[in-house]
């Protein structure tokens, strides 16, 4: 497995140093700086192991590994922060969809049914032709968002 050395400078040391000090941080953010403080091999520092930092902290190794590549690899702030989720979901719904979902939910509800329902509301939307497919919660939403109520 590769190892990771962390070194930091006079500049980052400090910023960590102060981080902690104000203590007003989210916790995951002073885990991190008392992490990369622990493991820094600056010149006169001897970094503690992993093993050291574990006990220490009680967080897991692979924790301390992860931040100690973190650090390396993209720096000191990619490091604190949290990273942004990769994963982008596609909408189901675009604005052309939902105007066809209020039009829907706006017009009479069918002969057979008292009101509409989420359920019936994305069976007709499929019917028609607007989706391929569609899930209730999906119609529940995009209703919520326009503060629409089916009552």
């Amino acid at each position: 497995m590769k190892k990771y050395n962390v070194t930091l400078t006079e500049s980052e040391r400090e910023d960590l140093n102060q981080i902690i000090r104000k203590g007003k941080a989210a916790a995951r953010k002073l885990l991190h700086a008392r992490i990369l403080l622990k493991a820094d091999h600056s010149e006169g520092q001897m970094g503690w192991t992993d093993a050291d930092i574990s006990v220490a902290l009680d967080v897991s190794l692979s924790t301390i590994e992860r931040v100690r590549e973190q650090f390396v690899e993209n720096g000191l702030r990619s490091a604190l922060e949290r990273q942004a989720p990769k994963r982008v979901y596609a909408r189901r719904l675009d604005g052309v969809r939902e105007a066809h979902l209020v039009a829907l939910a706006c017009s009479e509800p069918p002969a057979d049914s008292p009101r509409w329902t989420l359920q019936l509301l994305a069976d007709k939307m499929v019917e028609f032709g607007y989706v391929e497919q569609v899930s209730d919660e999906t119609i529940r939403r995009a209703l919520k968002k326009m503060n629409l109520n089916l009552g």
